[in-house]
């Protein structure tokens, strides 16, 4: 009895064995498909790939906000484009955009709390304040930069409502204006031009070229958001109920302080004064006579190198190229040019020889780099022979084709035939500043165009090698050339110019340059030096703003 129990329960576990043999062998087959039917498939677990943020991902998500706030504090639009995961062909545009329909510009940007989303996702909130054109304080907003990590770099994903937390794709902010009209000139904040403002000679001839009414209109404006699908919505508004005149783009504070940098001044002198965005002269302090600073054609000396160095930075060379700078150079079959004071200085980066004012470096460059037609179209690129509708007149300057070498290296350098008046000067500063050159205006685009009887010339993009090259030229003149060791103020860049008068007398001096978004030309007639007569002018000019 016993036995025949044992026997029926090894006969139970053999069944157990049997069966479960039968069952992966079967499996093995199913899985193996047509192959061997007795072949078992095992497959391994597959190891799941590394997220990206195992992997070895560039920078931080606080470090791209940062940087991005940063770029946008200081309108660096192309900087931002390429933190931008996926940007709009239009990015820049857009910014620019929406600043300028508001009359606005961003005046901060503070970066808040970082909070990781996800393993590879993150936001920061910031606060910014936009200051309003004819608005009493600051517009303040604040919005979200969602990131990313994209090919192992963090990445902005970037939205309409980063720029106004309430805008979608296809909206947009519109500032209204009311018609303006008025018996006397006003600034653009409304307000009465500044005392003794050197101003006057662009006054008394607006006040022949616009007919005046016996009285002013009420004037003000609204900021409306506009999104497709939406009721408009006002977002800010400004109210006036007195009498006011037609306004121009001079800034009260700027002309004021550009009127008593030059106070001092015994010389004929200038002051032009342009926002890079816009184009809008914000200060013209004029005792040169008549609208001199307009008008007035003078040789801008090295200040010019500018245009030249924007054609050889186009030609390839960079601002860590090195390039000779001897005491002097003999053109070939040509004349011989000489350094500021017989100075040599060997072999040098470009932007040590832009800085140090090198005569025989951009003439020999020039020279073997540059054509004639080239540094012609180079200069038209920077507004040179164009017909401009500033509401006052005014001219940029000429440049006649150089016929010979020797005619090319002049010109390379602000000599031979080029003319310059301050207000194009000033424009050339700004063009570097902003990546493109615009055309100065006095008053709103439209009325200007209209009392001129022509429209504006385009605006005018540099390219980007140009662009970056140059910023790097004119910060090295502060921080080691012609006008290091100053009284101006941090975070000026610019370019000094002492040019022969054509007539005899003792030397113009020049400085231009630009700090944010402001750029100046300052002019002393038979001034002697850049360093020494024009650049303690901006300095004071810089330093009162």
């Amino acid at each position: 009895m016993r036995r025949r129990a044992l026997l029926a329960l090894v006969g139970v576990v053999v069944t157990i064995i049997v069966t479960s043999v039968t069952g992966l062998v079967l499996s093995g087959r199913d899985e193996a498909g047509a192959g061997d039917p007795t072949q078992l498939v095992f497959r391994p677990t597959p190891t799941p790939p590394s997220s990206p943020a195992e992997q070895r991902v560039e920078g931080t998500p606080r470090e791209t906000a940062d940087t991005y706030l940063r770029d946008w504090a200081i309108g660096d639009y192309e900087s931002m484009r390429e933190l931008v995961d996926e940007p709009p062909d239009d990015f820049a545009d857009r910014h620019r955009q929406l600043d300028d329909a508001v009359s606005a510009r961003i005046v901060r940007l503070t970066p808040g709390d970082l909070t990781m989303t996800g393993q590879d996702t993150a936001e920061v909130s910031f606060t910014g304040a936009r200051k309003v054109d004819g608005y009493g304080g600051t517009w303040d907003f604040a919005s979200t930069l969602r990131l990313a990590v994209r090919d192992l770099t963090w990445k902005v994903l970037w939205t309409p409502s980063v720029m106004h937390p309430d805008l979608v794709e296809g909206g947009e902010l519109v500032r209204i204006d009311q018609p303006v009209s008025g018996a006397r000139f006003l600034t653009k904040e409304g307000q009465p031009f500044p005392h003794e403002n050197y101003a006057e000679p662009y006054l008394s001839d607006l006040a022949m070229r616009i007919p005046q009414p016996p009285s002013g209109t009420k004037v003000g404006w609204t900021v409306e958001l506009r999104n497709p699908g939406q009721e408009p919505r006002v977002m800010l508004e400004r109210r006036v109920d007195k009498q006011e005149g037609t306004r121009t783009t001079i800034e009260s504070f700027a002309q004021a302080s550009a009127a008593r940098a030059l106070d001092p001044v015994q010389q004929p002198a200038a002051i032009v004064a342009v926002r890079p965005s816009t184009g809008e002269v914000v200060a013209v302090a004029d005792r040169l006579g008549g609208k001199g600073a307009f008008t007035g054609k003078y040789a801008p000396g090295s200040t010019f190198k500018t245009v030249t160095a924007a054609a050889l930075l186009d030609a390839g060379l960079t601002a860590d190229s090195q390039v000779p700078c001897p005491a002097t150079y003999t053109i070939p079959n040509g004349r011989t040019i000489d350094n500021y004071q017989d100075k040599d200085h060997g072999s040098v980066m470009l932007r040590q020889a832009y800085a140090l004012s090198c005569n025989t470096t951009f003439a020999r460059l020039a020279v073997q780099m540059v054509s004639a037609d080239k540094l012609v179209e180079q200069a038209g690129a920077f507004g040179f022979g164009a017909r401009l509708a500033t509401g006052v007149g005014g001219t940029c300057g000429s440049l006649k084709r150089p016929e010979n070498s020797d005619a090319l290296a002049e010109d390379s350098f602000g000599q031979g035939t080029v003319e310059a008046s301050p207000l194009c000067m000033a424009t050339v500063a700004a063009a570097v500043q902003s990546g493109s050159w615009r055309p100065p205006r006095l008053l709103p685009a439209d009325t200007a165009e209209r009392i001129e009887g022509h429209a504006q010339p385009a605006s005018v993009p540099l390219s980007g090698e140009a662009a970056t090259g140059l910023r790097a030229l004119m910060s090295a003149v502060t921080t080691e050339g012609t006008a290091a060791g100053s009284e101006l103020p941090d975070g000026v860049s610019g370019k000094t110019g002492t040019a022969e008068d054509w007539q005899g007398g003792a030397d113009h001096a020049w400085f231009i340059g630009y700090r944010g978004d402001l750029a100046f030309a300052v002019f002393v007639e038979h001034g002697g030096t850049g360093r020494n007569a024009a650049v303690p002018i901006a300095a004071r000019f810089l330093r009162a703003l």
